[in-house]
């Protein structure tokens, strides 16, 4: 036999090899999708934060595309993840609540890439019901559960596993961290002493604050460490060049002011995109996205079609692959206080220039029953907020900080360009009436599209029947 002879069978088994996988891996790259949890977006390096400490998401940002308007439509746990699985806003989907329910007949990305051809599996927090509409392949290795003290330890053996289990086929893998979600006991609070902190001027500065704040940057760092061995285990699989990484903050922190509202330290969130030889490297973008476009901007990566799906949200892809600079012209947010606290219902959209926020019961008190400690042992997550309340007499900003949470005007107008945390409401500036009627008008045209039909939504009846899996409103062909 000659040499050729023997040469020519191992190409050809190359060539087989290489068209064994439904598609080119340079045209279907792998997506990995990391969480973290209660992260404001604006406390990372990334995005203007002066306290933690980053290195892996840093890095991660240098190497790919950084989204400075990315947003999701509510600041819970359950609703925002039900939006970025489904394409759907919370009131599609039926997950407007959170501790709530999906409609049963809802379908997400495990249904649309799992058609398409890919393996879709979640490690770590799940937070979404029911199981038939989002049926993910469960990966081990992280802590489902966000309030366990300290965190379960975390290894990536099984996401080295299902990463490298069939390597003619495209994987999606979900991995959902517990950090920094209260309890903040993880990583070492001592690279965060309270008195050199910079707090952001939406929090109080009290030195009971300061001490949590250190612990909850201690918590960030860690999760920095995480997103550094997930990037490491994709690197060790051979596959980082033929993977679409995304990160994301998810909502903001538990700090009065971030999480559950519709200011833009709860709904503006951290993505960054990276993709070798296919996303801009160190660039960033100022194109509005809402993580309802993720899932068909991955559909339309996978080859399929987004528009054989009901999606609230559209691809972005010419955003990622830096073909385009812009895509939405608005985002949109909602808030529903119950099962978190009173009935509290607020919505907002945003041009990523200025926010309005509409409170729809502003005679009303905003509790959150968290903060408060009336649930569960729940205090001892949140020891700061007595202090608040005991120095706001005599602290004007403590006092300011303590009436802009719980007592809302019917409107608010932010120009939150020039100020990041909103603190200076211009809803009643003559100066920026068409601002305000303009944002005014399209949240009127996006509450109508969506079936919203206001305060009556944040009910205990519509509490009741989104845990029943029942959608109570929404858009006409979904009733």
């Amino acid at each position: 036999m000659t040499r050729l002879h023997i040469v020519l069978p191992f190409a050809l088994a190359a060539v087989l090899i290489a068209f064994a996988r439904p598609s080119a891996a340079a045209d279907r790259p792998n997506v990995l999708i990391i969480m973290a949890d209660d992260c404001t977006y604006n406390d990372l390096p990334a995005y203007g934060g002066r306290n933690a400490k980053t290195p892996n998401i840093d890095r991660l940002a240098n190497q790919g595309l950084v989204f400075n308007r990315a947003y999701l439509a509510e600041s819970m746990c359950q609703p925002c993840r039900a939006e970025l699985y489904t394409g759907q806003y919370p009131m599609t989907n039926g997950c407007a609540w959170n501790h709530s329910a999906s409609r049963p007949d809802v379908t997400s990305m495990p249904h649309h890439l799992g058609k398409l051809g890919y393996r879709v599996g979640l490690a770590g927090k799940v937070h979404v019901k029911p199981a038939k509409a989002f049926p993910f392949e469960k990966v081990g290795g992280f802590d489902p559960n966000c309030v366990r003290s300290p965190t379960r330890n975390h290894d990536l053996d099984a996401t080295y596993k299902f990463m490298t289990r069939d390597p003619t086929q495209p994987f999606c893998l979900v991995v959902a961290l517990v950090e920094p979600h209260v309890p903040w006991v993880m990583g070492d609070a001592s690279q965060y002493p309270p008195k050199k902190l910079k707090l952001p001027p939406n929090i109080a500065d009290t030195p009971k604050t300061r001490e949590d704040f250190g612990s909850y940057l201690a918590e960030i760092t860690y999760m920095d460490g995480q997103v550094g061995e997930l990037l490491g285990t994709l690197e060790k699989a051979g596959l980082a060049d033929d993977t679409l990484v995304l990160f994301t903050s998810e909502q903001g922190s538990q700090f009065p002011g971030n999480k559950w509202t519709t200011w833009d330290t709860g709904v503006h969130t951290a993505l960054i995109a990276r993709w070798p030889g296919k996303v801009p490297v160190g660039k960033r973008t100022d194109a509005i996205v809402q993580y309802a476009d993720v899932m068909p901007t991955l559909v339309e990566l996978a080859d399929g079609k987004p528009s054989n799906h009901k999606y609230d949200g559209s691809s972005f892809l010419s955003v990622l692959t830096g073909k385009k600079q812009t895509h939405r012209q608005y985002a949109f947010g909602l808030h529903n206080n119950i099962p978190e606290g009173p009935p509290y219902p607020t919505r907002t959209v945003t041009d990523g220039e200025y926010r309005y926020i509409r409170n729809l019961t502003p005679n009303e008190l905003y509790i959150e029953k968290h903060l408060m400690g009336q649930i569960g042992g729940s205090a001892k997550h949140n020891p700061y907020w007595p202090t608040w309340m005991r120095e706001a007499w005599a602290n004007p900003h403590t006092y300011r900080l303590v009436k802009r949470y719980m007592s809302r005007p019917a409107e608010q107008l932010y120009h939150t360009k020039a100020d990041p945390y909103e603190m200076t409401n211009l809803a009643n500036d003559p100066a920026q009436a068409k601002v305000k009627a303009r944002l005014s008008a399209e949240l009127d045209k996006w509450m109508a599209s969506q079936g919203d039909p206001g305060k009556a939504q944040d009910t205990k009846r519509a509490i009741e029947a989104a845990r029943r899996g029942e959608h109570l409103y929404g858009p006409k062909e979904a009733r």
